[in-house]
């Protein structure tokens, strides 16, 4: 799903991401819920990037990465961690392109993920290559998802991806 964002595009930067597990909802401007075999999963665009928020019995995850004004937490390039029964991994990294290929790289995720049933997509006014994306599926039992957040006037395409997966009991 491909929508424009109804906010004006801040001239923010990738460094100003932030990264935190456990943050309530927050308000966002589009939003998809996904059923993946037992686990609703909400994918959210916020004004300032994205937030994730899982549900199954064993309980609930939330993932946000935006710019959150007086966040301590950088992003991080990964995490592994336990939440309950359940192991969680994130890795982001940034990408530096040129204009040509930010603009060629903008339009392949772009399509990619607004024809995907798994997709959410926004793009914010004023700039076609200024957007946030997000893709999510579920794998051999996990939940996945990716993130793209595309800062055009640097250049920059922060690319995160998550997996979340019951933890596996060492063997005796």
């Amino acid at each position: 799903m491909l929508t424009t964002l109804n906010t004006s595009y801040t001239d923010t930067r990738a460094a100003d991401l932030a990264w935190a597990l456990g943050r309530e909802p927050l308000p966002a401007l589009a939003t998809l819920d996904l059923e993946l075999e037992g686990v609703e999963l909400q994918l959210r665009l916020l004004g300032a990037s994205h937030q994730v928020l899982l549900e199954e019995e064993r309980g609930r995850c939330s993932e946000t990465v935006a710019c959150i004004p007086g966040s301590s937490t950088p992003l991080p390039l990964g995490v592994v961690k336990r939440i309950n029964d359940w192991e969680y991994e994130f890795a982001a990294r940034v990408e530096v392109l040129s204009p040509g290929s930010f603009a060629g790289r903008a339009q392949e995720l772009l399509a990619l993920v607004s024809d995907h049933p798994h997709g959410l997509a926004g793009v914010f006014p004023g700039s076609p290559h200024a957007f946030t994306a997000m893709l999510a599926q579920r794998h051999e039992g996990q939940i996945h998802w990716r993130t793209w957040h595309a800062y055009p006037q640097d250049g920059q395409l922060v690319a995160t991806r998550t997996r979340v997966g019951a933890r596996v009991a060492a063997a005796l």
